[in-house]
């Protein structure tokens, strides 16, 4: 039986589904992802392209995208930080998992970006592998 995975913004008006499991996870340190959460690094999990369907408030997500880095959706309301895309694209392939409704079924593999690790936090000694930049075949944080 297939566990249907579901989540949304803070103030609820944006909910959605992910219809197949996460195919990775990692965690992001990158200054972007600083910046956009307000913490030291981003939790994301790598959905299958076409598996995250928005079931309530699409009229309220809205997007940016930095130069040079995928597109970051947002809940227009409260600014819950939902997803990423390749800009313009409008599938949905970067979910944060600080959006899911409990358990994702799935745990971040890897840190990436460490050499842009937020002075004032040390990243945990958790045995995850650490890539200065973008781990290779993963970048759905940035």
């Amino acid at each position: 039986m297939r566990r249907q995975i579901t989540g949304g913004c803070g103030c609820g008006a944006v909910r959605f589904e992910v219809v197949e499991p996460f195919l990775s996870a990692g965690y992001c340190h990158c200054t972007r992802c600083q910046r956009r959460t307000g913490t030291a690094s981003s939790a994301n999990a790598r959905a299958v392209p076409g598996s995250v369907l928005v079931v309530q408030g699409e009229d309220e997500l809205r997007g940016w995208t930095p130069e040079g880095g995928r597109e970051k959706i947002f809940c227009a309301r409260c600014g819950s930080a939902l997803f990423s895309c390749e800009p313009g694209s409008g599938i949905y392939t970067g979910v944060r998992l600080g959006a899911i409704d409990g358990d994702p079924g799935i745990r971040p593999r890897s840190r990436a970006f460490v050499a842009y690790a937020a002075p004032w936090e040390a990243i945990p000694d958790d045995g995850l592998p650490r890539f200065d930049e973008a781990r290779p075949g993963y970048d759905e944080g940035r």
